[in-house]
Order: structure tokens, then sequence, then C-alpha cells
């Protein structure tokens, strides 16, 4: 994601600077960014490297993008209200960990705010803005307006909640999903063609409220009253879950998951996934 992040700023013109405690992360990062912008077919911007102190002196933006470790991130935002100018945004890739928690370790929160890009950035335009309770309204804007301009697209979410939005949705639907298998309604591979030949097909161009007022809010409600008391409801994780990531059935890497692959079958999965990527980013720079 670092790199990702690193190549859309540049092609957007600004001078970007790219840290990592990993050494092999900082050797692979012009190899990465020659990769995407193959993938695209443009050439490659300039993205430096350099230290911790090198990478944040003199910045406009920081954006962390390590592990989603809140301690890790915590210590990560301490350095940086330190050594980062006093007037630089201190942005984090977090997907799901509130704002105000990393925020409540440095002395500036007012600087600190959410900017969850969505994986691979180059292909996905959606940055979700997050603002923090401390988060000072002038930071959130300033933010927007640099991401607008980078051809992202970028949301203020309002309210700092965990997951944001899109994570919030997207595992509304997973915990649905598994219940549902769980429940002995149908099985894993019935799940994923029912999303994807049914109501994914359209989502792309008809978002979930669009769709409500498409068809009418009074099919909506009809609906709603008949289904939303049988939803799951479960407060953690489901049981099938748990038991899964227990005995090392982790998906596709593992040979198992909630579906069973092969190592040919998975790996037409990556390559199915991989071109539509290369073609909804090559998309995205013809328009």
């Amino acid at each position: 994601m670092g790199a990702a992040i690193a190549f859309v700023l540049a092609a957007a013109g600004h001078p970007v600077t790219v840290q990592d405690p990993n050494a092999e992360a900082v050797q692979r990062l012009p190899g990465e960014i020659a990769r995407i912008a193959d993938l695209l077919g443009v050439t490659a911007p300039t993205v430096t490297t350099g230290s911790f102190e090198d990478a944040v002196a003199g910045a406009t933006i920081v954006i962390e993008a390590g592990p989603e470790d809140k301690e890790l991130k915590q210590e990560l935002f301490r350095r940086l209200d330190k050594i980062a100018p006093a007037d630089a945004i201190l942005a984090t890739n977090t997907s799901a960990i509130p704002i105000k928690e990393l925020a409540s370790v440095v002395g500036r929160p007012e600087r600190i705010v959410g900017t969850h890009f969505w994986n691979p950035p180059y292909a996905v335009e959606l940055v979700e803005v997050v603002e923090a309770p401390q988060t000072n309204a002038a930071v959130v804007q300033r933010t927007i307006e640099l991401l607008a301009a980078a051809s992202m697209k970028p949301v203020h979410v309002k309210r700092d909640v965990p997951g944001f939005v899109g994570n919030r949705l997207q595992h509304a639907l997973k915990r649905e999903a598994i219940a549902l298998v769980e429940a002995g309604v149908c099985d894993a591979e019935t799940i994923d063609t029912v999303v994807k030949a049914g109501f994914g097909s359209r989502l792309a161009v008809l978002g979930p409220l669009e769709q409500s007022d498409l068809v009418g809010l009074d099919l909506t409600l009809a609906i709603h009253t008949t289904l939303l008391g049988d939803l799951d409801v479960s407060p953690g994780p489901q049981r099938s879950l748990v038991e899964r990531v227990e005995r090392g059935d982790l998906g596709m890497h593992t040979g198992e998951g909630f579906r069973k692959w092969t190592p040919d079958e998975a790996q037409a999965v990556r390559d199915q996934f991989d071109a539509y990527l290369v073609e909804l980013a090559r998309s995205r720079r013809d328009t």
C-alpha cells in the first residue's frame, strides 16, 4: 500500500519520499513503482527514499501505511509528532482503527486525520478521509483537496467509528454470508455466485441507497419489515470462522478456507482478479 500510495501522489506531481524499516521493502520500491507504471502504460514517476527524519523533513503531509497494529501506529505518531513540521498533516491509512485512538498519544491531535485508501489505490479511486473528534476542519479540507487533485475520489467520514464506512458495509455482508453457510442455508460457493452474478454486478454503478430510491422506499420498507429481524446479529466472529483459523484453514494459500482450493484454482482466481484490476486502472487513466 505504501508504494502504491507513493505512486499515486508522485504521478500527480508531488515530491514523494518513502521510508520503511524493512531494507528489503526499500530495495523493492523502484521495481514496484516501475511495475505499476508498466501496468498503466505510463512513465514511472520519481519516488525517493530516505531515513525516517529525511522522509518527514519539510513534508506537507505524512501518510502512515504500516501494519494494522494500534500500538505500532501509536509509536509512529509519537515520533512523527516530534519531528514533522508543525503545519504538516499527519495521516493514517488504517483500515479500521479509530483515528482518535492514534491521535490520543500526540501533543497536537488536531492535525491527525484518517486517509483510508483501498487496495490498490492506482486502480481503486476511493479514499475515506476520516475526521476524529480532535481533527481540525481545515486539515480535513486540505486533505480532501490534495487527494482530489491527485485524481482520487475522497469522501468525508464525519464520525470516527471503527471500520469507517466501507469496511463496516463490507464486513456486515461477510457476517451474514458466514452465518448463512453456518446455518446450512447454502454453501460458500453459492454465496459467492449470488453476489457476483446478482446484486454485485450492479454495485459499481448503483449504490445501495440509490437502488433503494430507484425501486422505491415503500418496497425497501416492506422487505426490511419481513427480513431485518431474521438477519444475523452475532456480537463477535462466528464460531465457524474462528474454528477455521484455529485449525489453520486460512484460505487459498493453505488450500482451504470456506472453500477448498487447488493451486491451479487459486491461481486462476488471482489471474482473473489481476486482469480486472489492470482493466480498471487503465480505464481510470483514460478518463
